[in-house]
């Protein structure tokens, strides 16, 4: 499903972005181009995932320390309904606590570490969306960097501080999202972890079995994905409201555009 997070990402951060102050163009698609990006990071603890494999030994190092850690407080947790399973694959890092924990430890790091840090978490965010939305997004999120390079006001210090605020609910965000998407699938998902649900510390949260859907198959493919790339177009500011200037244009008479007056 990573092509499929990384898109619902992108629309989660673009309609989150005017939210959290990131309301211009650049700002909304450097929002939303991050939360695509870590929309992918809960899967590190798959071996075979694009986070595990985007940097070589080093991510695949981290995904073997992950799933190890995932399995030892599974193992410490876990009640006595909760199925036998490993714990490795689903389970700490598809957490609500996981989200909320990456995107606070993303805001101390980025407001400690200062303008490399705010690259960093933004560079890292936009190579996990590349690998798996396509080479499009390297040219659009450039442009958005090279727009706010040009444009911001002079203190551009103060610009950075603004982004360094809000990459922490981007990480949040897209690591949310994720873990939604996961529970619309066949297997579900225990993000509401610890919880007890049904006597379950790590119950998989799924909707009813008609609304379900499995992975790569033809729901994903005809219909979730072509949904949500038109919505992925659409929430880009000043889209929607050009898009509908556009059609009244075409479609609807002059006439009928005018307001009557008694």
């Amino acid at each position: 499903m990573g092509r499929t997070h990384a898109l619902t990402g992108w629309c989660a951060g673009l309609a989150l972005a005017p939210a959290v102050g990131a309301g211009s163009v650049h700002q909304a698609v450097i929002f939303a181009a991050t939360t695509a990006g870590f929309a992918l990071l809960p899967d590190l603890d798959h071996p075979g995932a694009s986070a595990s494999r985007l940097l070589g030994w080093l991510t695949g190092a981290l995904s073997w320390v992950l799933r190890r850690v995932s399995a030892g407080f599974y193992a410490l947790t876990k009640g006595p309904r909760d199925e036998k399973v490993t714990g490795k694959h689903r389970h700490l890092s598809h957490t609500v606590l996981f989200a909320a924990g990456l995107g606070l430890l993303t805001s101390w790091g980025t407001t400690e570490g200062g303008p490399w840090a705010v690259v960093g978490v933004v560079v890292f965010g936009l190579m996990l969306a590349e690998g798996a939305l396509g080479d499009w997004l390297l040219p659009v999120s450039g442009a958005a960097v090279a727009w706010w390079f040009f444009t911001a006001p002079p203190d551009r210090a103060g610009e950075l501080a603004s982004i360094s605020g809000w990459l922490g609910i981007a990480v949040a965000a897209g690591c949310l999202t994720h873990c939604l998407g996961d529970a619309l699938t066949e297997a579900g998902c225990p993000f509401l972890f610890p919880i007890p649900i049904a006597g379950e510390t790590w119950y998989e949260i799924r909707p009813p079995k008609v609304l379900r859907f499995r992975t790569g198959k033809k729901v994903e493919k005809r219909l979730i994905f072509p949904v949500f790339a038109l919505l992925g177009v659409l929430l880009v500011p000043g889209v929607w409201d050009h898009a509908v200037s556009t059609f009244e244009r075409l479609f609807i008479p002059p006439s009928s555009q005018q307001a009557t007056t008694p």
